[in-house]
């Protein structure tokens, strides 16, 4: 494997302290701690900065430089609706066509969610970890060649930082966690149109949780 570019590390880095919540939305990026903690000159630490804002991670103003990006109320709403679309073309496709295999995979995934959800544990990111895992299965059995890229290419470009996780309130889970459980029925049964239409409903329901919350 070829080793990483420095422009490449420092952009990884910053990406993942944006979705570790360690820099919060609004917050500036100081060039110059960048690259004293990463032991690099300022040239990779620049250029990194100017892909995570060909992405939107960041936005720059001549006044106060390069700063992580805040989506707005109606920027959220906007991005939920997006990937309800997407993803609700995923579900259908995927109930007409997975394969006995993959809806076990599914399964499964379900089953190690719920008992995580029998916890007494603080398992919110692993739950999350196994609903994005559990949306993608979906995606990429329904549309591998132009749906699940596209759905990667939102979370990836609006990361929600994993401190900020609907999964960590018991209230959400239960209710996304119902809403897979419905969606697996609909496969089960081959019921396009309903799995499709559970899918948007249930990002529907986490974006109008997502904005009634305040983190």
């Amino acid at each position: 494997m070829l080793p990483k570019s420095k422009t490449q590390y420092v952009y990884e880095w910053l990406r993942e302290q944006i979705v570790q919540g360690k820099l919060s939305p609004g917050e500036p990026i100081r060039q110059q701690y960048v690259a004293q903690t990463l032991g690099v000159s300022f040239t990779p630490v620049r250029e990194a900065i100017r892909r995570l804002e060909s992405v939107g991670l960041v936005s720059h103003s001549d006044n106060h430089g390069a700063s992580v990006n805040e989506l707005s109320p109606d920027a959220i709403q906007e991005l939920y609706l997006l990937r309800g679309v997407m993803e609700g073309l995923g579900a259908r496709l995927a109930a007409r066509k997975y394969s006995q295999d993959e809806l076990l995979e599914l399964e499964s995934i379900h089953t190690e969610m719920s008992q995580l959800l029998d916890s007494d544990e603080a398992v919110g990111g692993q739950l999350a970890s196994l609903s994005r895992e559990f949306h993608a299965k979906i995606n990429m059995i329904g549309g591998s060649a132009v749906i699940a890229p596209r759905v990667q290419e939102i979370w990836a470009t609006f990361p929600i930082p994993r401190s900020q996780t609907l999964w960590d309130s018991k209230s959400h889970a239960a209710q996304a966690f119902a809403f897979h459980g419905q969606i697996l029925q609909a496969f089960r049964e081959r019921d396009s149109s309903t799995a499709a239409e559970l899918m948007e409903r249930h990002i529907a329901a986490s974006a109008e949780y997502r904005s009634a919350r305040s983190f």
